[in-house]
């Protein structure tokens, strides 16, 4: 009743409301597609396919390795570096992965160094290394450094994978 007092105050019916407020909600939907497109174009400009690298790190050590932090070198050059939380870690663990780093890459060959720290078997201090090289084509590259635990040695083991 209220409403139908300040629209006739105001000169507005309700049957004009409705439309405007459809015209709105269209309104939302294009600019929200217009977020998307705009998004995927900045994506494209900033890490074209043919430069791109993306760096990805997962974890499989059945608790025989808690991922503190993680440092990443590309060609000599720190590119990414990332502490963990407990959730964080515990996620690695349960099969989640992470993407560590996304930048460009000329073609050629390049060299990967993948420093990881956290606790070892019975809760020491450990610290890896891990080193990898690869070749950068004219294609998007995709690489996994994974944490694998080995329950024969009871040492974690880091493995490098080129995703095809």
């Amino acid at each position: 009743m209220l409403s139908s007092v300040s629209f006739a105050a105001n000169g507005v019916d309700e049957e004009t409301i409705v439309p405007l407020h459809e015209q709105v909600q269209n309104l939302k939907k294009v600019v929200l597609e217009l977020n998307r497109d705009l998004y995927l174009l900045e994506e494209e400009l900033l890490f074209p396919s043919s430069t791109q690298l993306t760096v990805f790190v997962s974890s499989e050590t059945e608790n025989l390795f808690k991922l503190d932090s993680v440092s990443l070198e590309i060609d000599g050059k720190e590119v990414a570096n990332y502490l963990y939380t407990e959730k964080q870690s515990a996620s690695l663990n349960k099969g989640g992965v992470q993407r560590l780093y996304v930048g460009h890459l000329k073609t050629g060959d390049h060299r990967l160094v993948a420093t990881f720290r956290g606790l070892g078997p019975k809760g020491r201090d450990y610290r890896r290394v891990t080193e990898h090289a690869f070749s950068k084509d004219t294609e998007a590259k995709f690489l996994e450094i994974s944490v694998v635990g080995q329950s024969e040695d009871l040492q974690p083991e880091f493995q490098v994978r080129e995703w095809q």
